[in-house]
């Protein structure tokens, strides 16, 4: 019959515990601090195994990954989903009252009480989440077409750009269209799609894939197909606002895309504050243009 250990014995030596879990014992130790620790506290590295704590003191010290033009990766295209999100809501707002969404919201000029130069400028932002109702025009078609392009390149572009320069383009893109139609569109016409911010996310990802040396084939045949479209349903398309969502995504992309690394994001700032600044003195030049020729 054996006798008990002692206190004195070798035995009588209490077992190293957690020093996160003081109740559990473990004979396991981080390689980096030495402290031991549990297998819950534990994870896997290159050579043996680190404690929690020494990971998240690590991971602390590691910079954030950047998209290649400024701003971090954007692992998912959560902005573009939120936009495809808003059209669809925006649409099915327009199915339980077409008259008001559309009257309120679609981008005309002048049109009596109402209109952009009778200070309803939100109209030329706004007027980019509507679309043609059922029954009217290309109908759902128009809604369907755009969601789908927005969902082909919008991921591309949020990874290369990051999510804030994505909103930017895209929405400079939508502004540009509004403001091309408003200078260029009788005072009384009448439009509404996402087609302008649309055709700036084409100009986007040419300007980008050109930058990074990527193959640029299928953007362009996109391109070319859809002004052709354009050019040939003139009658019955806003193609101003389709030009100048192009070239507003597009300046304000190349702006994104070769502003120099030493002052990158003041650079790119600076030429979104100075584009908004452009289109906005385009607006209040046709809002003087307009109520002096009603005047007259």
């Amino acid at each position: 019959m054996a006798n008990p250990p002692g206190p004195g014995s070798s035995y009588g030596v209490a077992a190293p515990t957690c020093f996160r879990h003081p109740n559990r014992e473990t004979y396991v130790s981080c390689v980096r601090c030495g402290r031991h620790a549990c297998p819950d506290c534990l994870r896997s590295a290159a050579v043996g195994q680190q404690c929690v704590e020494c990971i998240r003191e690590a991971n602390r010290g590691l910079r954030q990954a950047a998209a290649p033009f400024g701003g971090r990766v954007a692992a998912t295209p959560v902005v573009t989903y939120t936009l495809i999100a808003l059209n669809v809501l925006v649409y099915i707002a327009e199915l339980v009252n077409q008259n008001t969404v559309i009257n309120d919201w679609a981008m005309v000029g002048k049109l009596g009480p109402f209109g952009v130069a009778d200070g309803q400028w939100y109209r030329l932002i706004t007027s980019a989440f509507v679309h043609e109702p059922p029954g009217s025009g290309i109908s759902i078609t128009h809604i369907l077409f755009n969601m789908w392009a927005l969902y082909v390149v919008g991921p591309a572009l949020e990874r290369w750009l990051g999510h804030l320069r994505f909103v930017g383009v895209y929405l400079i893109s939508a502004l540009g269209g509004s403001v091309l139609f408003y200078l260029i569109a009788g005072p009384h016409s009448f439009a509404f799609g996402a087609s302008g911010a649309i055709f700036g996310l084409f100009g986007a990802y040419f300007v980008l894939a050109k930058r990074l040396r990527a193959d640029v084939r299928q953007i362009v045949l996109l391109i070319g197909l859809n002004l052709a479209i354009t050019i040939i349903g003139h009658n019955f398309i806003a193609w101003q606002a389709h030009i100048g969502g192009l070239i507003s995504g597009a300046a304000l992309t190349a702006a994104y895309a070769y502003a120099p690394r030493a002052n990158r994001t003041t650079i790119q700032v600076a030429a979104t504050v100075g584009l908004l600044a452009l289109l906005v003195a385009a607006v209040a030049l046709r809002d003087v243009q307009l109520v002096h020729a009603v005047r007259l």
